[in-house]
């Protein structure tokens, strides 16, 4: 008798970056279990991401805010998913993302061990954090056997998100964007502020950028708009883009640049994932824990004595990690790219 299909329901997380870090766990469940289906549970606003990814089948959104217990909501889903699942994985480590699978009584459920969350798991992981030293190791371990999870020895596929060209070609004319080479710039960071590359830098460089025969183009959100519109004020070419386009808009948009310049931030991961060259900025995060997963990345890191502290804010009051990371050199990392890319073109 053939194996049944499995049937796996992922709980994936709150967050841009990180979700589109769990498509190489999506990646490796797919590799390894041939037509398996995979639905994921997830926050309303990443079903755009979700669907660019062509291993999740199923988009299950959960209507329940950042932060917020929402047991009824929990509790509704839970009951239409009962029956249709297997095995469920847990990636956030909190008590409440346990819940949907418990209550949806799914016979295996697997997550590490967290804010007491024993009885609501099946099987029960310890995270052993200098092994799994990277969030996207985390994810695809959750997906792999103990034994070969704990080692930490696995292959982590690379996200790749789909691009969807007629949307790009809308966009294009929907914001009179030019027929010049595009640069993405990237100001925010959801985290705080210890994490953003001073906007007057941003200007400087957007400057720059222009004068050398480029189109800007600003993404983020819509409270980065006020960074935005001070990076582009008095440039002509110069495009802030944030708050007008949803987030599917910003994969067409930065798959067609050449370039993007972008803090540590959920943006950073989604251009890493049409595979564009990223110049990623870090000041209190790590470059080794939430790095760009792509080979097509530059890494701008001082690696002060104080860094990383992981804080929202600079606790010293200076934030030297990214206030000593000069414009130039960001632009001449940009300028070495696009010398570099001629000469290729030319052989």
């Amino acid at each position: 008798m053939a194996n049944p299909v499995p049937r796996l329901l992922i709980v994936g997380p709150s967050w841009v970056g990180d979700m589109v870090m769990a498509q190489s766990l999506f990646m490796t469940l797919k590799a390894r279990q041939p037509g398996a289906t995979i639905a994921v549970v997830a926050p309303a606003w990443s079903q755009p991401i979700l669907e660019r990814m062509p291993e999740v089948d199923e988009v299950l959104p959960l209507t329940v805010g950042h932060g917020e217990f929402g047991l009824a909501s929990r509790l509704k889903l839970a009951k239409q998913l009962r029956g249709r699942f297997d095995r469920a994985i847990v990636l956030p480590r909190s008590w409440k993302a346990a819940l949907v699978p418990f209550m949806a009584r799914i016979p295996e459920r697997v997550g590490f061990i967290g804010e007491h969350r024993y009885g609501l798991l099946k099987e029960r992981r310890k995270l052993n954090k200098q092994v799994l030293d990277q969030t996207v190791k985390r994810f695809v371990s959750l997906g792999l056997p103990l034994a070969e999870a704990a080692s930490g020895d696995f292959l982590l596929p690379k996200p790749r998100l789909q691009v969807d060209c007629d949307n790009l070609v809308n966009l294009r004319l929907a914001h009179s964007l030019s027929s010049r080479p595009a640069i993405g710039l990237m100001p925010g960071a959801e985290y705080g502020p210890a994490k953003q590359w001073p906007v007057s830098y941003f200007h400087a460089l957007a400057k720059r950028l222009v004068q050398d025969g480029f189109e800007v183009r600003v993404l983020g959100g819509q409270k980065d708009h006020a960074a935005g519109e001070a990076i582009v004020q008095g440039l002509a070419h110069a495009h802030n883009l944030c708050g007008k386009t949803q987030l599917a808009d910003a994969v067409d948009l930065l798959a067609d640049c050449r370039q993007v310049v972008t803090n540590d931030s959920g943006l950073m991961h989604v251009a890493a994932a049409v595979g564009v060259r990223v110049h990623a900025l870090y000041g209190s995060s790590s470059p080794v824990y939430t790095p760009p997963m792509t080979d097509n990345a530059a890494i701008h890191y001082l690696a002060l004595s104080c860094s990383p502290c992981f804080e929202r804010t600079c606790p010293l009051g200076h934030t030297n990690c990214l206030n000593q990371l000069s414009v130039g050199q960001v632009y001449q990392a940009i300028h070495a790219d696009r010398q570099r890319d001629c000469m290729m073109a030319n052989e």
